[in-house]
């Protein structure tokens, strides 16, 4: 993923309990009776509806053998969930949080960040001796570990890890539960809690499985974004003087060294600006309402975020201000297109040389309520603005 470093070893940090084996699980294991208000959907090849659109819940429908596969890999639907019954991912992991664009900037786009985490009301009503737990979520952690148990009971959770399973805010809800019930100084290394040899085990397949809408405090995050991965470390921590000091210090220094500058814009959500090597970028994460079915709510709008009805009502707007010359953000940038993450459009500009996040705020701004404007539109598209959106399609790219 974007600016992700490569998962260097972890002396000192943290201790594994025992030798494990992939499949085998060092804590609780997830469980039917573990779900607290746990989702919907089995995540299996719906092969029953033809026609159908794919859920957020895993699953996919079935479509012609020759139209693209619902999950968006780009690939026919034959050649991918068609070809025959197995697990699909789910399309929009975090739906249903407030902070759906910044969690899913934390798992695709930012290489190092920290945010707190607060358990749910109805967790803690379950689960009272996990209050006054000190939780912090993270974008990776060493060796690529879902979780781990610093030896003061503290829990850094991560974003991304080594091998993700069906659904991302499963697999970490799974790697946050199972660290609750750890010994302090354990690495959770586990598979995913959504795996798919895990959820074929399980009646209600994915059903069967909380996320983090079940688990945490449904209050947005406060992200941190970081220079460094100096924060793996406890604040206590010496890196120097002794062997088993001075390798940690130079397990952080070839981590730090990967790290790409990223900073998290302070006026508008979930956009962030980045120096990968003699490039300068903006890359925004957008929010879509929820569909219809999942019974949440768009209050991504209480965060001053207009939410598109869909991505082509999203792609719509996008074409309006670049035709009307005002898909900008500042002198010398360029829209160069989007991607699709998690099932959310992230458009990328590149920036021109030298601009520091500082000299993006005031023109995102002025994007935000002209971006607002366009959304709210109801006219079809004229000819100019159709070829235009025909272009923003031809330079997507969807991330699996």
């Amino acid at each position: 993923m974007p600016g992700r470093p490569e998962p260097p070893q972890e002396p000192a940090i943290a201790r594994r309990t025992a030798p494990q084996r992939p499949g085998t699980r060092s804590a609780r294991p997830i469980t039917a009776g573990s779900a607290l208000g746990a989702g919907s959907g089995t995540g299996a090849v719906d092969h029953r509806r033809p026609g159908a659109q794919p859920s957020t819940d895993g699953t996919i429908a079935a479509v012609g053998p020759r139209e693209p596969c619902p999950c968006g890999s780009g690939r026919r639907y034959k050649a991918c969930h068609g070809g025959r019954s197995r697990p699909a991912p789910v399309l929009r992991p975090f739906v249903g949080r407030r902070d759906e664009p910044d969690l899913v900037a934390l798992r695709e786009l930012v290489p190092s960040a920290t945010a707190p985490l607060h358990l749910s009301t109805a967790h803690l009503g379950a689960h009272p001796e996990h209050a006054g737990r000190r939780i912090v979520l993270g974008t990776m952690l060493p060796q690529a570990a879902p979780a781990l148990v610093r030896d003061d009971g503290e829990i850094l959770v991560a974003m991304q890890t080594a091998v993700p399973g069906l659904d991302a805010s499963r697999d970490i809800a799974g790697a946050l539960l199972a660290a609750l019930d750890a010994t302090p100084g354990s690495v959770i290394d586990t598979p995913a809690a959504s795996s798919p040899l895990l959820v074929s085990q399980q009646a209600d397949g994915l059903a069967a499985l909380p996320g983090l809408v079940d688990v945490l405090d449904p209050a947005p995050l406060e992200i941190t974004v970081h220079d460094g991965f100096a924060w793996w470390l406890p604040s206590s921590e010496d890196t120097g003087g002794d062997a088993t000091s001075q390798e940690v210090a130079a397990m952080l220094e070839r981590a730090n060294a990967t790290v790409v500058p990223t900073v998290r814009l302070t006026s508008v959500p979930a956009a962030y600006w980045c120096h990968p090597g003699d490039r300068w970028h903006l890359r925004w994460s957008l929010p879509l309402a929820a569909p219809a079915g999942t019974g949440t709510s768009d209050d991504a709008q209480a965060e001053g975020m207009p939410v598109a009805r869909s991505e082509e009502t999203l792609l719509d707007a996008l074409a309006r201000l670049s035709a009307a010359d005002q898909l900008t953000v500042g002198p010398g940038s360029r829209f160069v297109g989007f991607f699709r993450a998690d099932g959310l459009v992230v458009p990328v500009w590149d920036l021109a040389a030298g601009t520091e996040a500082s000299a993006c705020e005031q023109p995102a701004v002025e994007l935000l309520a002209a971006y607002r404007t366009a959304l709210a539109e109801q006219a079809p598209l004229d000819a100019a603005q159709r070829r235009i959106r025909a272009g923003l399609v031809g330079r997507s790219l969807t991330l699996r």
